[in-house]
């Protein structure tokens, strides 16, 4: 049992020393350390969006889905869809209100193909952009017809 002692011992000893070599390093590789005090509560407070698509390629005017949740926004809060056209961040008429949970899930079709960078936006927030490639719809194939012949 001394044995075991003394291994797990060891073992957590090389942990806490490598936790503080790590942290060590990363404190001194230029890598700006957390918001503390007022300005890390302020932060805390402020509205924020997270977005994710169902789809990283779709055909056009396929249906996919962009869901995510709200945090400090009031439930029932609207939030819309953006999509980059050009410079310019184009509202679409996409719009859900976020669930008492703060969670939202709209269905979205996009006819622009290529690439497609989307955002959601609402409750004074901006969500990181999502990004969706579009290809062209395939019509279905149609069988050729059978000649038909006369009698």
């Amino acid at each position: 049992m001394d044995r075991f002692r003394r291994a797990s011992a060891a073992a957590l000893l090389t942990a806490v020393t490598l936790a503080g070599a790590v942290g060590g390093a990363a404190a001194s590789s230029g890598v700006p350390a957390p918001p503390s005090g007022d300005r890390a509560q302020d932060l805390a407070k402020r509205p924020a969006l997270s977005a994710y698509a169902t789809a990283r390629s779709v055909a056009a005017w396929e249906e996919f889905r962009i869901h995510g949740a709200a945090r400090n926004v009031d439930s029932g809060t609207p939030v819309s869809l953006q999509q980059k056209q050009g410079k310019r961040w184009v509202t679409l008429p996409a719009t859900i209100r976020t669930a008492r949970s703060g969670e939202y899930s709209m269905r979205v079709k996009l006819g622009i193909t290529g690439e497609n960078a989307l955002r959601i936006v609402g409750g004074g927030a901006v969500s990181p952009v999502v990004r969706t490639t579009v290809t062209p719809a395939v019509p279905p194939a149609v069988p050729p017809s059978a000649p038909t012949t006369m009698h």
